[in-house]
């Protein structure tokens, strides 16, 4: 299967891991499903099943909406791709190195090299907008950033969650 080279690990795309899963598994299926679509994120579960439409593998993908380029327009297409790419991946299907698919990787990368430290104006939005009812988007939106420890410790206790490190989004 052809690859794509990601800081000198190669990378089987989804597109090729699909090929050949329809060229070497005429008769299994590969079927998605909407696990979860809410506010600007998506949580899709993709199944492949064999002939006798027993479950072989599974694959599991979390898009939020803008997080990446593709992901401004195409989030939920993104998702069910990834979820594709995963649940082949699982099966054994182009993993020589990872299991990631090349999006997911390539996307880490971008991520890791464009976290932002959280501005106290920022920071102050996320505890109004936690006390307005919003939590979940706070919790979408805050792996986007790089927080203090006092940032973190404050956002917890108002999240009414314990001893949560937060880190960047894939």
């Amino acid at each position: 299967m052809k690859t794509v080279n990601i800081k000198g690990k190669e990378y089987v795309e989804v597109n090729e891991r699909i090929k050949h899963f329809r060229t070497n598994y005429k008769e299994w299926s590969i079927s998605t499903n909407l696990e979860d679509l809410s506010e600007k994120r998506c949580v899709i579960k993709a199944t492949v099943c064999d002939e006798n439409d027993r479950v072989r593998s599974t694959g599991i993908a979390y898009e939020i909406e803008g997080s990446s380029f593709i992901n401004k327009t195409s989030f939920i297409e993104n998702c069910e791709t990834s979820a594709i790419g995963r649940a082949l991946g699982n099966l054994g299907i182009g993993i020589d190195t990872s299991v990631a698919s090349y999006d997911e990787v390539a996307n880490a990368i971008k991520q890791q090299n464009t976290k932002k430290v959280l501005s106290s104006d920022k920071f102050n939005a996320m505890l109004k907008a936690i006390n307005e009812g919003k939590s979940n988007i706070v919790k979408s939106k805050i792996t986007d950033y790089i927080l203090s420890e006092q940032q973190q410790k404050v956002l917890n206790a108002s999240l009414g969650q314990k001893d949560m490190t937060y880190k960047p989004s894939k």
